[in-house]
């Protein structure tokens, strides 16, 4: 009868691991098989040119046509013949984000090497935060075998690995994917430390910070976090925490000095301003709905609507309360200290200081400001499922199927081709063509450089609404374009949408040489992937 039982425990819990070990092996199979699925959308390819250390050698669109193929170079690294042509490189990359640039250096350096050694592509630029998202999920199950067992590990870097919104950001060429890694480094490396502390997790913990620091300047809520988690875990050892700490704050001092202050006057504070509203249901607006985007939504959260989200975001709330309270009642005391520590106590910060300032920083970029909060969430609900014995498997089957099924609507039902769409048009015909943009915005234009081939003759003429069918006219008289292809921004960011008006104006400069020829809609996942396109052509 024991050996029975035992056989039976044996394959409850080979069952269950292995569960979750097809679970973490789909995650990273989707990252791996989207890598070039979707086109960059606006802030990928600003990263881009960010990136190749030929930002400053941009500029902005002028009132009159300009050749697209002036601008394909500079979304690739520079003709270099020499080590001085490569340190100049690297100095054009300083100094764009020193002048236009609000985020730290590290993800851009990191970057930049990868694109010399594998190139600009989609699949290139991405493949380092995919490589980042990886060990993020390795950590999760160092920090989770750490903290609950083996099987927790494995159940921690499942979640992580099949979550909606991780796996969004891992395909995604900007800095919130590293940002994750270094907040599970840190807390993995300081409750080693608290055991034995090794010079590998000593290390580990001053350059995860010294790294999530000059990734993102928020990741400041996160060192506070680790403070906090001190303080309540092992005070007694708080002077060798706080060395440790001072060593990472030192590190980090050089680009306060030389770097941050120089970029504080790039960050567009403005768009954190007060809203119309009542101030203490905004922010409540806020905190609901960055949970309910990191635990459900996901990307998802850019078609859906504000109150959709905010009631996934109570959901989700109202999940991770039961939760802890769930656990307080098991015991487990020490463990709920560590994730909520990790999870509700930077909301809380980040919420106050909003208030105290009068900004909305919390919801920002469908709360991507706020990444690093995700393993702690993540991390409750796992030693809350770990809590629950027989029934465990169950539970996580059902979440797991839930971010999975998310996961592959996102991928398959969500396209985002709309440059290559416009490129195809340029290429039905040999003639040059001039696209006519109601928009100035650069993510906007870098995006049409990058998908159209320069070897097509195609200019430019990008101009706001208001002003694009007074130059476009001139354009169109200096110069003997067949065709033209108008392109309308739904967001054309710089600039409001093209009124009534506006857009009669621009069509009645357009009808005095040109016949219509095709329409089409143009859409992604977002408000900025949204186009109407026009073909406009003379007779032959």
């Amino acid at each position: 009868m024991f050996h029975r039982n035992a056989l039976l425990d044996w394959r409850k819990k080979l069952s269950l691991e292995l569960l979750l070990g097809c679970a973490i092996a789909i995650g990273i199979c989707f990252r791996l098989f989207n890598l070039g699925t979707r086109e960059f959308w606006y802030d990928e390819v600003l990263s881009l040119l960010l990136s190749t250390g030929q930002r400053l050698q941009y500029s902005l669109p002028e009132d009159t046509p300009i050749a697209l193929s002036q601008l394909t170079p500079l979304l690739s690294l520079p003709s270099e013949g020499s080590i001085s042509a490569i340190a100049k490189t690297l100095q054009g990359l300083m100094r764009g984000l020193y002048k236009g640039e609000p985020h730290p250096p590290i993800f851009f350096l990191a970057q930049h090497l990868w694109l010399r050694l594998f190139g600009n592509s989609e699949i290139a630029m991405r493949s380092l935060p995919l490589l980042w998202s990886v060990g993020a999920i390795a950590a999760a199950y160092g920090l989770g075998k750490k903290l609950i067992d083996r099987r927790g590990g494995l159940l921690f870097a499942a979640l992580l690995a099949t979550n909606p919104f991780y796996l969004f950001h891992s395909l995604n060429v900007r800095m919130y994917t590293p940002l994750v890694l270094w907040a599970i480094l840190s807390v993995w490396a300081l409750l080693e430390m608290m055991d034995r502390p090794r010079w590998k997790w000593q290390i580990t913990f001053v350059l995860s910070i010294v790294f999530g620091l000059l990734t993102f300047y928020l990741f400041a809520y996160w060192v506070v976090v680790l403070v906090a988690l001190i303080l309540v875990l092992d005070r007694k050892h708080w002077i060798q925490h706080g060395v440790r700490m001072t060593i990472a704050g030192l590190l980090t001092l050089p680009w306060a000095i030389s770097g941050t202050l120089k970029q504080l006057r790039n960050a567009d504070l403005d768009r954190f301003d007060v809203r119309e509203g009542n101030p203490v249901f905004l922010h409540l607006q806020d905190l609901l709905q960055t949970i309910g985007i990191h635990l459900v939504a996901g990307d998802w959260a850019t078609s859906l609507n504000t109150g959709i989200i905010a009631l996934m975001g109570l959901s989700a709330t109202i999940g991770l309360g039961l939760a802890a309270i769930y656990l307080w009642k098991c015991g487990q005391k020490w463990r709920l200290a560590v994730a909520l520590g990790m999870s509700i106590f930077p909301l809380f910060l980040a919420i106050c200081v909003d208030v105290l300032m009068q900004k909305y920083t919390l919801g920002f970029g469908w709360g991507r400001a706020l990444i690093f909060v995700l393993p702690g969430c993540l991390l409750l609900m796992t030693i809350a499922i770990r809590q629950l014995k027989a029934q465990q498997g169950i539970v996580a089957l059902m979440l797991l199927l839930l971010y999975l099924a998310i996961d592959t609507g996102d991928l398959t039902l969500r396209p985002r081709s709309m440059f290559h769409q416009v490129a195809e048009v340029v290429q039905q015909d040999s003639t040059p063509v001039l696209i006519a943009m109601d928009s100035k915005a650069w993510g906007h234009v870098n995006r049409l450089a990058y998908y159209i081939p320069s070897t097509r003759r195609v200019d430019l003429l990008a101009q706001p609404a208001s002003e694009l069918a007074t130059h476009l006219k001139a354009a169109l008289t200096q110069s003997n374009y067949r065709r033209v292809i108008w392109l309308e921004s739904a967001a054309p960011v710089w600039s409001p949408p093209a009124t009534a008006v506006e857009r009669q104006q621009i069509q009645q400069v357009l009808e005095e040489r040109f016949s219509i020829a095709k329409t089409q809609s143009l859409s992604g996942t977002m408000s900025l992937d949204e186009f109407h396109l026009n073909l406009y052509q003379t007779a032959r």
